[in-house]
């Protein structure tokens, strides 16, 4: 039986260049993945995106409302064995699609190495990634830190290269004058400090 993998950490840690590596291995060795994404995940449309600036192509994009085991099981009907599937921005997913990477993994036997965040900027989990704690065969973080030198834990969105504390869940990266930042817990909770107090 083939396992789900969920690699998680805060922003910048290396997520979508660890899936990228992760592809090239695999093919390398003449095996075959797929790699998904969720709609959700505007940035860069219908590919992964690393920072590093490597980008490729992703074979499924899905919807909220799309059942990843048929779509994958009819992928493979059409296109033969895979080897390995590679999810991309996990977070966005809806809980019965991670029982749906699960199912993948242990009926079809496929492993299933899915990367994302664990939190969003308010420090408030995500519905896929709260789904994959629950049931995934291996955790683990992928690490990353904060400008002042400890490792980073949590995220803080910035508008217009403000740090802020309010608003909807899911607001993309480079999208709308938004950006986030890898952040310790006790310079997130300062920043918040801060910004409650006027002083920006």
């Amino acid at each position: 039986m083939s396992k789900l993998y969920f690699r998680y950490g805060a922003m910048n840690c290396g997520k979508s260049t660890n899936l990228l590596q992760v592809a090239h291995n695999y093919e390398e060795r003449g095996m075959k993945v797929i790699i998904i994404k969720p709609y959700t995940d505007t940035k860069g449309g219908d590919k992964v995106i690393s920072r590093l600036g490597i980008k490729r192509k992703v074979d499924m994009l899905l919807d909220e409302n799309e059942n990843v085991y048929e779509r994958v099981d009819k992928y493979v009907e059409e296109n033969g064995k895979i080897d390995c599937i590679l999810v991309d921005e996990v977070q966005f997913f809806k809980k019965n699609q991670i029982d749906e990477l699960f199912k993948i993994a242990v009926i079809k036997d496929i492993p299933t190495i899915c990367y994302g965040l664990r939190t969003d900027f308010q420090m408030n989990g995500f519905e896929g990634s709260e789904r994959l704690l629950l049931l995934a065969h291996s955790l683990e973080e992928l690490k990353t830190i904060c400008n002042c030198g400890k490792k980073a834990l949590v995220n803080g969105r910035k508008i217009n290269g403000e740090f802020v504390f309010e608003g909807k869940q899911i607001a993309i990266d480079k999208e709308d004058n938004v950006e986030y930042e890898p952040l310790c817990p006790k310079c997130y909770f300062e920043y918040k400090m801060k910004c409650k107090n006027g002083v920006r």
